[in-house]
């Protein structure tokens, strides 16, 4: 395995353990008004006061959260509003598998078409392989494109 790959191998792995915590978070679903509105009204805060502390208006203040609420708030105006509410702001993407097995389960994907037209033209040519034969080429097939450059996996097929 070449270094890059091994990089590779191993920010994925780095980054897999870092979002641990995020993977449990996201049991804890955005509050059906927002996070904003959620901890403004649980701090007893108005949005006038709000408003205040951000140095905005209060109809501003309402926008946000109706943003917040229509997913279409900035990350800037979400920071800025943790800020004033005594807050951070935790963004993540979290991966629904590893990534290591994203990767690999790409490869078998394009293994299993490049592997699909191979076998259909044998079959055509009275040269099909059998099932254990199969199997065995589309794990060499999904090795190979995992062995290859890294950034082929995304193309278009």
């Amino acid at each position: 395995m070449s270094a890059g790959k091994i990089s590779q191998a191993l920010a994925r792995k780095h980054l897999d353990e870092a979002i641990i915590p995020f993977r449990e978070a996201s049991a804890y679903p955005r509050p059906p008004k927002g996070w904003v509105r959620a901890i403004r009204d649980a701090l007893g805060m108005t949005s006038r006061q709000l408003a205040a502390r951000m140095g905005l208006s209060q109809s501003t203040i309402a926008g946000l959260e109706q943003g917040e609420e229509a997913e279409t708030v900035t990350l800037r105006t979400l920071r800025q509003a943790a800020e004033a509410l005594d807050c951070r702001l935790v963004y993540a993407l979290v991966p629904k598998t590893t990534l290591d097995d994203r990767v690999r389960r790409r490869a078998r994907a394009l293994a299993e078409t490049q592997l699909a037209r191979i076998h259909h033209t044998m079959r055509l040519e009275n040269q099909a392989l059998r099932k254990d034969e199969l199997s065995a080429e589309l794990e060499r097939l999904t090795n190979s494109i995992l062995n290859g450059r890294p950034s082929r996996l995304w193309d278009s097929t």
